[in-house]
């Protein structure tokens, strides 16, 4: 499982020119699963996404959690985390779980993250169209198969 995380300051998602989730102060999380990836994996990233401590504390340091700060989270499924690029010039997707099995973990992800904070989603399998005001830029990668290294 990998999330791209990055602290936003406003974002949004809209479909078919619908807005579908929108955010202020908060996380934007690209989420990608793969082969294996199981309940314990988005446990895992979870605790992780809700302690990673990438915010601004009174001293400008950053020192706090989501869960200290506030805010919410702008949740989307994005296969293409799992691409590969290294052969050719057109990126492969075959580490990306299927869909019906993605779709399945990608609720669970929500439904669990939700426990914690106010999350908002775009919508799986839709071509969205993700607005973000990155803030600082801050940009971070979570993988669950790093939890052992």
């Amino acid at each position: 499982m990998r999330l791209l995380v990055q602290r936003s300051l406003h974002s949004s998602v809209h479909v078919e020119d619908q807005l579908i989730g929108t955010i202020d102060q908060g996380l934007v999380v690209f989420v990608g699963f793969t082969y294996g990836d199981t309940i314990e994996d988005i446990l895992y990233c979870v605790r992780k996404l809700i302690h990673l401590r990438i915010f601004d504390d009174k001293d400008g340091v950053m020192n706090q959690s989501i869960l200290d700060y506030g805010g919410s989270v702008l949740s989307i499924s994005q296969f293409t985390l799992y691409a590969n690029s290294e052969n050719g010039n057109r990126p492969s997707y075959v580490a990306a779980l299927p869909s019906k099995q993605a779709k399945t973990l990608y609720e669970i992800w929500n439904t669990e993250l939700s426990k914690y904070v106010k999350v908002e989603t775009g919508k799986f399998g839709a071509n969205m169209k993700v607005s973000i005001t990155n803030d600082g830029p801050i940009t971070i990668l979570i993988e669950s198969r790093k939890k052992h290294d």
